[in-house]
């Protein structure tokens, strides 16, 4: 069995605090529509993306991954691996990972713990492609993004010969791109897929949930919140005038769906992947 041409596949949940989420913006203006526990904290989904493009299985970000055992984060057993062998593919038949940055909820899944302990790649065959700008920050982190990266996730692809570090905007296959945004972390990048007459664009964390589809959702994490805030402009504006399937990264209950405007209101119509 072969998955089709685009497929969210769900490396399971992750609980943030939901005011570090939505940053500048006070409760009061976001708990009517989100729910939190009594943590303070919103659950979201650790969303990837499988494309095939040109015959070759590609996966865009690989969720947490089976190491993180962090329990403030209320994380469950990995599913990335059960869900690929959900539509019929093992570690060795992805071609290439696509990582729109390398904080760890992202790349978590890059590398595992084989049976003796040692760590290992997840897709043995693949080539793992990254900004060289997020790369160089990964792994060099100041005090406030050291929190977020964890080497474990990275390093052994760069030691297993396995590392493709880009230098901004790039066709990586026909039909298959990155687009550099920053705002959120040196080199993120946001990955856009031409399937026919369709264009499939994965947000990464510039725009990691429906709710942070309005301008002033910019979450605390975010290096650049006004770069954020300039690329979100851009990009959604584009995303509705060109019919753009969008795909949310942490999108808990709605993960994609096109922006759509009736008379002088938009509104987001979900789409199941």
């Amino acid at each position: 069995m072969m998955p089709t041409a685009v497929k969210i596949i769900s490396d399971g949940v992750i609980k943030m605090d939901g005011g570090s989420m939505f940053g500048q913006v006070p409760k009061v203006a976001w708990e009517s529509s989100v729910v939190t526990d009594r943590k303070n904290r919103m659950t979201l989904g650790l969303n990837c993306l499988l494309l095939q493009v040109a015959g070759q299985n590609v996966l865009v970000d690989t969720g947490t991954g089976s190491k993180e055992i962090d329990q403030d984060l209320g994380l469950v057993p990995s599913r990335l691996l059960k869900g690929l062998k959900g539509v019929g593919l093992t570690p060795k038949d992805v071609s290439a990972v696509v990582l729109s940055h390398l904080h760890f909820d992202h790349s978590g899944g890059c590398t595992r713990l084989d049976r003796t302990g040692k760590l290992v790649t997840t897709f043995p065959k693949a080539k793992y492609y990254v900004q060289r700008a997020c790369w160089d920050e990964a792994c060099n982190p100041n005090e406030r993004c050291q929190g977020s990266h964890r080497s474990e996730n990275f390093l052994p692809i760069e030691e297993r010969g396995q590392l493709e570090l880009l230098d901004g905007d790039t066709e990586i296959m026909p039909g298959l791109n990155v687009i550099v945004t920053d705002g959120h972390a040196l080199g993120h990048q946001i990955v856009m897929f031409q399937h026919g007459g369709e264009r499939v664009v994965f947000l990464g964390d510039i725009v990691p949930t429906p709710h942070h589809l309005k301008m002033v959702a910019i979450s605390a994490f975010d290096s650049s919140p006004e770069k954020t805030l300039e690329q979100k402009r851009d990009l959604l504006k584009q995303a509705e005038q060109q019919g753009w399937l969008l795909v949310f990264s942490h999108g808990h209950d709605i993960k994609a769906g096109y922006l759509e405007r009736r008379g002088e209101m938009g509104y987001l119509r979900p789409v199941d992947l």
